[in-house]
């Protein structure tokens, strides 16, 4: 297996990082594009592997959607194939095909589509076999799983005959995310209603329009956490804005506690190292993609926290639940369940002089790692997981003055 050596780096100097775009934005605007028959004028999509393979099975229209790792592109696509008539077959890699559709492929299958499961009941493979026609115009979805099924759902629902009155039973989680759906389909001059936990999207067209995406804040997270482990330094983010549709912006009010200051310039973000003020708790139920990162920054900035709305990560690249306990205790830090939901956070004890993090095909495991680099030398396993979403992730460490050394 391949690693990546990574020198230790108490300090950081000022440093300007070029973000990669947002894959969660680009990966809606590329389905509503194919939604208008690719009318619009669609720039800065994200580089991530996620995307890029959202791209290719979108223009070359095989018969098999291979979507390699990628959850998003996997709903996506199932929706998109199920309630636009096409026959097709969606698959992925072993990892791919175990985690759930079930939830997805049951109100598809409500509102009309023809779906049949290849293996495993509940999980790719799958093939959809065409859309008769609407038998529902209301259904309910759970929304305490997964956004992705809930947002496929709605790219959709405005082509849809009789629309969609989409009712979210329990707990919502990432409703930032559902919200983020909604106002992309509306810049592309689709309206809704979302009251409670009731949307309602009438049946209507998409309007052609030029979209440029945004810089991506799970990306920017990352940096977010190397400085407040750092000794010293100054970062700028280039790409953010300070209304940002995307939910995983919470990072700055999160880091404005762990000793990071966000000062909105033109054309990013400034990062300036502050006191800690200290966070004692956190529920991550609408930004479960930021918990690995906040979890390794609590660790090594000495803070004790209770997190909450973790419930997501057990479905994930990995069972993120279980990669953050095994690596975290690499360093003699612990996330314990004590209470039923309510994972406590206690940081590291005593770290070795170089640590050797397991990245478990997870990208965010590997990234998430990356700031202990503040505290002591480290080898990163399977490096390359990054290209899932941050291809330029390693390059961009480069920046700092690290150099990075692979090995085979």
């Amino acid at each position: 297996m391949k690693s990546i050596d990574l020198p230790l780096l108490e300090s950081l100097g000022q440093v300007r990082i070029p973000l990669p775009s947002s894959k969660s934005e680009s990966n809606r605007v590329l389905i509503i594009d194919a939604l208008t028959k690719g009318k619009n004028l669609l720039s800065n999509l994200a580089e991530a592997r996620d995307t890029q393979t959202m791209i290719r099975l979108l223009k070359d229209d095989p018969e098999v959607y291979d979507v390699l790792d990628a959850g998003t592109t996997m709903r996506f696509l199932t929706a998109f194939a199920a309630l636009n008539n096409k026959i097709k077959t969606l698959t992925g890699t072993p990892r791919m095909c175990e985690r759930p559709i079930g939830i997805l492929v049951d109100a598809l299958r409500e509102i009309g589509a023809e779906i049949d499961y290849l293996k495993e009941e509940g999980y790719p493979p799958l093939q959809t076999r065409g859309f008769g026609g609407q038998k529902s115009r209301e259904i309910s979805i759970r929304g305490d799983v997964s956004s992705q099924y809930i947002s496929a759902l709605l790219m959709n629902a405005p082509l849809l005959p009789q629309g969609l009155i989409l009712n979210l039973t329990g707990k919502v989680g990432s409703r930032t995310y559902i919200t983020m759906t909604l106002e992309l389909m509306k810049t592309f001059g689709v309206n809704y209603q979302f009251e409670g936990n009731q949307i309602r999207v009438a049946p209507q067209e998409y309007q052609a329009t030029s979209f440029s995406v945004e810089s991506d804040w799970s990306g920017a997270s990352y940096w977010f956490s190397l400085l407040a482990c750092a000794g010293a330094g100054e970062l700028f983010l280039e790409g953010l804005k300070a209304d940002s549709l995307q939910g995983d912006a919470r990072i700055v009010s999160i880091m404005d506690r762990l000793g990071v200051k966000s000062t909105f310039q033109e054309g990013g973000v400034l990062l300036q190292k502050q006191p800690v003020l200290g966070l004692s708790e956190f529920d991550f139920t609408h930004c479960p993609d930021l918990a690995q990162t906040v979890a390794v920054t609590c660790a090594l900035t000495g803070q004790q926290a209770d997190f909450t709305g973790l419930e997501s990560l057990r479905i994930k690249e990995t069972d993120r639940i279980d990669a953050l306990q095994r690596e975290l205790a690499k360093i003699g830090a612990h996330l314990r369940e004590g209470r039923t939901g309510v994972f406590t956070l206690t940081p590291a004890a005593q770290i070795p002089e170089i640590v050797e993090v397991e990245t478990y095909d997870d990208h965010r495991m590997a990234m998430a790692f990356m700031p202990l680099i503040t505290k002591t030398k480290m080898r990163i396993l399977d490096p390359e997981v990054v290209n899932k979403s941050y291809p330029s992730f390693w390059k961009h460490c480069e920046l700092l003055g690290i150099n990075p050394v692979f090995k085979n």
